[in-house]
């Protein structure tokens, strides 16, 4: 028999057992509960969300659901343009339950429930600019409803007629009168949605006439003309401002695809942008077509600022031409800021400068100005409270490192660098600014004077100390306000009023459930007194999971061979006993860094208290006996063009690092050590156990594991496959299946909607290893998206992980 004839039966062969492997896998089993302690973890509440109100006298405290039962998540929704639409509310599909809201006063220090109905669906609220009022949707079939909250009192109201509409973002937002709001509806007298024929009138054609595009491989793209009339009739609103005293509702120029509308801070203009036909196959709506326009304040067009094309031909992990990142001049009537390229949008093409900073100001009648060039990428802008003073950030993308400038721009100077560092730079970060929403809207610094305020996470060699400090925009001088002390984790949240004095915290500590907390500042903080001179509890929420509590947990340090520093923070049962050894999971996610004393800083939180994820978590498993090594580093170090070509060595390596740490310390058994991660951290999984003999089985969730189908670049690999063909086809575990002799266990969103982890990465792998003869379990979790957020699917992830532990790394053979 020739060699040609044998390999086609070889492969005939894997292809049949690949086959009968995906065929006894795809019967449905029922969801599985995880061992009693794991599971009442998983289904205890979550601690709330607080939005401080604008005036700084009051916290919303949200009650959510973050694991709604599986039958939310099946309702029935099309897939558009990049977005999942529940068609019974013409809404954004739901993944999580908001059910509930408290009004805590800092003041009177009680609580006043906002009178809801029961079992109410509640969408995000927002706080009127004074602080006296609260708007929020509810779910409703047929659409959301607009409710108002007083939050004196909790007493709402619902604004009969109008229903917001979020599949663009925000659906409501408050006038400077705090009177009114403006709101994206479903326009009056819609209609019924298109009927959709199961019978295709013919083939989905695209063509491409030799231009480049380049696109990241997107998910729930339209796919035909059905889709697109489904877009349109979902997504077409109307503006309208709503009296919600009276609770009359004036419509805002025609009904159109409005992704966003926002008031000047005069309020007598809108910026207004709409998407426009022909819609593309190959992006999603935020990159469609579109024109920028003026609107007066009765919605009539004053002026089309940019008419900008289809965003498919953007280069490579670049920006589209024309106008970008445009917003309202803060402190300014009614002036427009934007930026524009000057390299072609090309990250690749050699420009003296990147970016220009353009103004035009009403009546919108001149030409637009220049205000400056932007040597590298512009990355954002934030407002003082000085008018036309302005702290804008460039982005160098070659050294991944961010510089922040001052700038007025009412002179003709060059600005003054405030910081400049690597975006990677924990330990130097020096926090983001502080701000303040004033009763007319303008969202600027808080500041006093030349000094504003900068709130961080305070990385240090033994984690995390969060702080705020005091920045005089003028010379850079610096005051340590508060900051966490070595036993606590405590973030500031705001300020209490207008005093500079107060302050609400967020704090905890290993033995400590979090609350809030008022701080009084001291006056001239020292290294004693940074932690407050007094301090009130505002809340007094109780730990609902005490078992999580009871882990053992400390931050470990250690090197890779190569010298650069490693960490991870080591989960131990509660009834550990010094020198026994134990099986250990480690959990991980790789990070790039370009050099090797910004990869090795310590990016942990080893003082907050243990409790539960909002989705699965291996921490968990340590109540089953396991010590957990979670979030340990692997870091990614080299050129940010070329670190990928060491990508499996330098995870090996850390991997090995982590191992040979912990068996030294007597803690763990070294032929017991399994490997876990989620999306990247799962890709790294796989290629652990295809290149290394280092771990015991991987558990690898919602990964991309076959490269040649995120051809333009992953993660930080900023070549195509066509560039690094050999590096693609290298870091691709598919490529090595045949060696994947070690068990894994995949996990994936039946309905993942994150670019690059689709569904059939997952099943062509266990395919390939299948084929191969190796351990390979394919779990497929309905509807459920890129990170997993049902009771039962969560529930159901939780024993899977544990089992397939249990089976191959706790019990595992080690002869």
């Amino acid at each position: 028999m020739n060699r040609s004839l044998k390999t086609a039966q070889r492969l005939g062969l894997l292809a049949v057992i690949g086959f009968l492997s995906l065929s006894a896998l795809n019967a449905q089993t029922p969801y599985k509960l995880p061992p009693a302690d794991i599971a009442s973890v998983v289904d205890s509440p979550v601690f709330p969300t607080a939005l401080r109100s604008p005036s700084g006298d009051a916290l919303l405290l949200l009650e959510a659901k973050p694991n709604p039962s599986i039958g939310l998540l099946a309702e029935p929704i099309v897939k558009l343009a990049g977005e999942r639409i529940n068609t019974a509310i013409n809404a954004l599909q739901r993944r999580v339950e908001i059910s509930g809201m408290t009004v805590q006063s800092l003041t009177s220090k009680t609580t006043v429930r906002i009178s809801v109905p029961a079992n109410s669906r509640l969408g995000n609220p927002v706080w009127s600019n004074d602080g006296t009022k609260i708007a929020f949707t509810r779910d409703a079939v047929g659409g959301m409803e607009l409710w108002i909250a007083d939050a004196k009192t909790g007493k709402t109201t619902q604004i009969q007629g109008v229903q917001p509409v979020d599949i663009f973002g925000d659906a409501i937002s408050w006038i400077n009168d705090n009177k009114s709001l403006l709101v994206k509806a479903i326009p009056p007298k819609r209609g019924a949605a298109p009927a959709i024929s199961p019978i295709p009138t013919g083939p989905v054609v695209e063509e491409s006439v030799g231009k480049l595009a380049q696109v990241r491989t997107y998910q729930d793209l339209l796919k035909n003309p059905d889709d697109e009339r489904l877009f349109e009739y979902y997504c077409t609103l109307q503006l309208m401002t709503v009296d919600i005293a009276t609770g009359k509702a004036a419509p805002l120029g025609e009904a159109g695809l409005i992704p966003s509308a926002e008031f000047s801070p005069d309020e007598k203009y809108l910026l207004v942008s709409k998407l426009k036909k022909p819609f593309s196959y190959r992006v999603t709506w935020g990159e469609f077509a579109k024109t920028i326009e003026i609107w007066d304040k009765t919605g009539k067009l004053i002026k089309t600022l940019a008419d900008l094309p289809v965003e498919d031909q953007t280069p490579r992990q670049g920006v589209p031409m024309g106008v970008r990142d445009i917003t309202w001049q803060a402190l300014q009537p009614a002036t427009l800021l934007w930026v524009e390229a000057l390299d072609g949008g090309d990250p690749m093409k050699k420009a003296d400068a990147r970016d220009r900073m353009k103004r035009l100001s009403a009546p919108f009648t001149a030409e637009a100005t220049t205000l400056f060039d932007i040597k590298h990428r512009f990355a954002g802008i934030g407002w003082t409270a000085t008018p036309n003073v302005v702290v804008y950030t460039e982005f160098d993308r070659d050294r991944r490192w961010r510089t922040t400038y001052l700038r007025d721009l009412a002179k003709a100077d060059s600005g003054k660098v405030l910081f400049d560092l690597s975006i990677r730079d924990s330990y130097n970060d020096p926090g983001t600014p502080v701000l303040e929403r004033r009763t007319n809207g303008d969202l600027v610094f808080a500041q006093d004077g030349d000094w504003m305020y900068l709130s961080g996470t305070g990385a240090t060699p033994q984690g995390d100390r969060p702080f705020l400090d005091k920045f005089n925009l003028k010379t850079r001088e610096k005051q340590r306000l508060f900051r966490a002390t070595e036993s606590r984790y405590e973030t500031f949240v705001g300020f209490v009023g207008k005093s500079r004095n107060r302050i609400i915290t967020r704090a905890e500590s290993k033995t400590e459930y979090p609350n809030f907390v008022s701080v009084e500042l001291a006056a001239k903080p020292d290294e004693k007194t940074e932690n407050g001179t007094k301090r009130e509890n505002i809340t007094t929420f109780t730990d609902p999971a005490p078992s999580l509590a009871s882990l053992k947990k400390e931050l470990i340090k250690y090197k890779r061979a190569d010298g650069v520093p490693l960490s991870g923070t080591l989960y131990l049962p509660p009834n550990y006993k010094p020198g026994e050894r134990l099986p250990l999971i480690v959990w991980a996610y790789p990070l790039e860094y370009n050099d090797a004393a910004t990869a090795g800083q310590v990016r942990s939180q080893p003082n907050r208290f243990t409790q539960r994820s909002r989705s699965y978590s291996t921490v968990y498993l340590a109540l089953q006996g396991y010590a957990v090594l979670q979030d340990a580093t692997m870091p990614i170090v080299g050129s940010p063009e070329t670190a990928n070509d060491t990508f499996i060595e330098q995870i090996t390596a850390a991997g090995k690092a982590a191992i040979d740490h912990l068996d030294s310390l007597g803690i763990i058994d070294r032929k017991r050590v399994g490997v876990a991660g989620h999306s990247y951290g799962a890709f790294m999984t796989a290629n652990l156990l295809a290149h290394t003999d280092l771990f015991a089985a991987g558990m690898a969730c919602s990964g991309a594991y076959n490269r040649s189908l995120t051809p333009f670049g992953f993660q930080g690999e900023r070549r195509s496959y066509w560039e690094a063909t050999d590096i693609y086809t290298k870091l691709s575990p598919f490529t090595w299946a045949n060696k994947i002799k070690k068990p894994l266990l995949l996990v994936h969103g039946a309905d993942d909607d994150n670019p690059g982890t689709f569904p059939i990465q997952s099943q062509r792998l266990y395919s390939a290893v299948s084929g191969n003869g190796g351990i390979v379990r394919l779990v497929m979790l309905p509807y459920e998206p890129h990170g997993y957020t049902s009771r039962e699917s969560v529930q159901h992830v939780m024993a899977e992980l544990l089992e397939w532990a249990d089976k191959y790394v706790k019990n595992a053979k080690t002869n």
